[in-house]
This record gives C-alpha cells, sequence and structure tokens, in this order.
C-alpha cells in the first residue's frame, strides 16, 4: 500500500514564515510550487551500465523536446535538465542525487540500476520530489515505503522472469542452472524465473548467487557445470562477460548447452566483448528484456533526433517517464510534486485513451479523464505506480554474432 505525502504539507511551517516575511498579500511563489515544471537525472554516464545511458538521456530530452513544442507544461516550458553520474557506484549516485536535488528539481528521472535507485531513493522522495525509472526492474520497489513519489515505467522482474522461464521450457530444456548477482536485481529475477521453470515442470539443478566484484568466476561457472544442466541462465550486468567466457573455456557455452541472459545482458557489443576474434561464440544465447524496438515510429522519431544512438534500450520506458509526469502536472494544475505525484497512476488507465502528450494535453484541457497509452505499451499503472503488463522482447545472437529479436510477448501481473 502506497501512501501519499503532500511535500506542501511537510513545508507548511516554512511556507508560513515566508509569507510573513513577504507581507500578507502572499505575493510570493513557494519553493514547490513556482509554476515551471522541473527535471532532472541520475543516470549512467561511466561505469558498467554506460552503454544504457545515452538511450536514457537521449529519449529525456526528446520526450521534453516534444512537450516543449506542445506549449509546455502549464504553459511554460520545462528547463534544460540538471543531470548525474550513477556510475555504477552506490556512493556516487547518492552524491549526483543530492546534487540534483539541490537545483530544486520537482522530479528526478533514473536511476537506470534497482541497486543504484535503491541508494537514493529514500533522499528523494523524503524531500517528496518524484522519482521515475525507466529500467529498475527488481521487484523490491513493488512494495517499498515511498511515501507515494516513486514510480516506474519498466515492468518488475516478476513479470520478466515467467517469460524467460516459457522461452527456456519452449526451447526444450528440462534441466536449468540459475546464476544472478547478489543484488536486488539478481534475486529478484532469479527467483521469478526460478518459480516460473519449476511451476512449468523444470528441474532447477543450481539456483545461486554471486559476489559482483570477485576477481574472477571460475569456481560459480563450475559449480553450473557440475550441476549437469541442458540450460543455465546468467544474470548480470558488464560482469557477464567474464562469466560467459569461462563458461565458454568449462564447456558450458552456448555451442554446448542453451545459454540465457536478460536485459542486463542485452547489448549489440556482448558477443565482441566476450569473444573479440570470434563473435559467433554467442550464436545461439538468448535473453529477455522488457522490449526496446517493437514501436517503429517512434524508433526512428528518436533516431532522427539523436542519430549517433546505437542501443535503444530503455528508451521509450524512460520516455514514457518523462510524459506521464509532465501529464500528471498538467492533470493537477501544479508543478508542486506533492499534488502532481497523485495524479500519475491516474493518468495511465480508465480515461480516455491518448498517445501524445500534446492529444492528452488537449483532452485534460477539455475537462476529460485520460489514459495516456505510451511508446513503450499501455502503462496501466497499479497502485504500486508501476505498470500492469509488460511487453517482453526475446532477443538471441546470430550465427555472426548480431543482435537480433525472436519475438515480444505481453507478461501480466495482478493488481
Amino acid at each position: 500500500m502506497r501512501t501519499s505525502i503532500r511535500r506542501s504539507t511537510i513545508f507548511t511551517s516554512a511556507a508560513v514564515l515566508l509569507l510573513a516575511a513577504c507581507g500578507s498579500n502572499g505575493s510570493a511563489e513557494s519553493a514547490d510550487e513556482d509554476g515551471q515544471l522541473k527535471l532532472g537525472y541520475v543516470l549512467p554516464e561511466t561505469g558498467q551500465l554506460a552503454f544504457l545511458g545515452p538511450p536514457q538521456i537521449e529519449a529525456m530530452k526528446f520526450a521534453i523536446a516534444g512537450i516543449n513544442a506542445g506549449g509546455g507544461v502549464l504553459g511554460k516550458p520545462i528547463p534544460a535538465v540538471v543531470g548525474g553520474d550513477e556510475a555504477g557506484q552506490e556512493a556516487v549516485a547518492a552524491q549526483s542525487a543530492d546534487r540534483v536535488l539541490n537545483a530544486g528539481v520537482d522530479a528526478i528521472i533514473g536511476a537506470a540500476a534497482s541497486g543504484m535507485s535503491l541508494a537514493f531513493i529514500d533522499r528523494v522522495t523524503g524531500e517528496g520530489v518524484v522519482q521515475c525509472s525507466g529500467s529498475n526492474t527488481a521487484p523490491t520497489f513493488t512494495d517499498y515505503d515511498d511515501g507515494g513519489f516513486y514510480f516506474r515505467t519498466a515492468p518488475s522482474d516478476a513479470l520478466q522472469g515467467p517469460i524467460l522461464a516459457k522461452t527456456i521450457q519452449g526451447d526444450g530444456h528440462k534441466r536449468v542452472a540459475l546464476i544472478a548477482r547478489a543484488d536486488d536485481y539478481g534475486k529478484g529475477l532469479l527467483e521469478s524465473t526460478k518459480k516460473a521453470l519449476e511451476d512449468g515442470g523444470a528441474t532447477v539443478t543450481l539456483a545461486e548467487t554471486y559476489d559482483t566484484k570477485a576477481t574472477n568466476y571460475d569456481q560459480i561457472v563450475q559449480k553450473v557445470k557440475d550441476s549437469k544442466p541442458d540450460a543455465a541462465v546468467v544474470v548480470a550486468f558488464e560482469e557477464g562477460t567474464q562469466i560467459l567466457q569461462a563458461m565458454i573455456e568449462a564447456g558450458v557455452g552456448p555451442q554446448q548447452i542453451g545459454v540465457y541472459g536478460a536485459d542486463g545482458l542485452r547489448s549489440e557489443e556482448l558477443p565482441k566483448l566476450v569473444s573479440p576474434a570470434n563473435p559467433a561464440a554467442l550464436a545461439g544465447m538468448k535473453g529477455t528484456a522488457p522490449a526496446s524496438a517493437s514501436n517503429p515510429q517512434f524508433v526512428a522519431q528518436l533516431k532522427k533526433f539523436a542519430p549517433s544512438l546505437k542501443e535503444l534500450q530503455f528508451a521509450p520506458q524512460v520516455f514514457d517517464c518523462v510524459t506521464t509526469i509532465a501529464l500528471a502536472a498538467e492533470q493537477a494544475k501544479s508543478d508542486d510534486p506533492g499534488k502532481f505525484a497523485e495524479e500519475i497512476v491516474g493518468v495511465t488507465k480508465d480515461g480516455e485513451k491518448c498517445n501524445s502528450f500534446a492529444a492528452c494535453k488537449k483532452l485534460i484541457a477539455d475537462g476529460k479523464d485520460i489514459d495516456y497509452d505510451g511508446v513503450s505499451g499501455p502503462l496501466d499503472f497499479t497502485d504500486a505506480g508501476e505498470p500492469g503488463q509488460a511487453t517482453i522482447e526475446v532477443y538471441t545472437y546470430n550465427a555472426k554474432g548480431q543482435l537480433q529479436t525472436v519475438s515480444t510477448q505481453v507478461s501480466k501481473g495482478q493488481e
């Protein structure tokens, strides 16, 4: 259960003092509501997830450009965003969040990694500032005590796990080894995949997490081999490169058994990183991730806006974070996070459908209740502030080491 605590209430005493100082006419604007929606971000510009930074940052800028072209929010343009690097380090991410908060933003986009968001979510939501991530997938956030200020457009791994399990079993595998990062993302996806596999009748031969700071991963790979699986799942980030190299050397690579990854390993560069001389070493490896390329119109528009982009992962979800926040501010007629946070769930469901900021804004101006369908798909937020269903991509690497989409599937949770 999420409870919303208005930031305007938190700062009541400060507001009274400010009004007293300015005179009884109340002409000064409050710190929370100055009529202009201000956004910041904490996203990976460096570190192991640096490849996820450009698509998310450019998608955010693209969304803002469209919003401003459509008249802005509350009649004013969203100003240039204040950014910070999560850097794959909790301390750096927290410092970046503090710096962005000090700039007086109303909402923060990010972090990309679930672990990095957990490093500063209390700071952000505790200040009564909205936080929206387009790529946090750890189930931890569903029931997190965020005061009603945290949202995500990326689906929980509770929705991704069943699709991953279905893919593995659909390929005919019955004995599956699971290894994952020892963090909220890794543990959450491991557990949801394990449950779905076992519910489907598969035998899980190994389900173990590993220390991401290990100097090598030979020990965990040996455990995979000793469990005699016909398929193995690796839930990893950058360290997955070393794990896959060790698996190939141990004879449990994609040419010997089924090997599967998830969103943390979905990268066009992965085959070259694992085997620079032979990218085909990963041929046949599959994985799942929240769909990024299922909206060709959005993809074409984003590439035109940012021609240098190579990766698109989580770009649609970040675009939807920004648009949803902007529409909520329009609905609330306020840039006060304590007010527009209460409208975020509502603008994504149970109203008249619209699929752009301009179209939705017009409906709001006409007094209509809206249902924003995002570029990442229908959002239909649950009360927990996250999608009630997910469009999951199944990807693979072909014989040339090229990333390809096999299919997209819908996974539905429970309200």
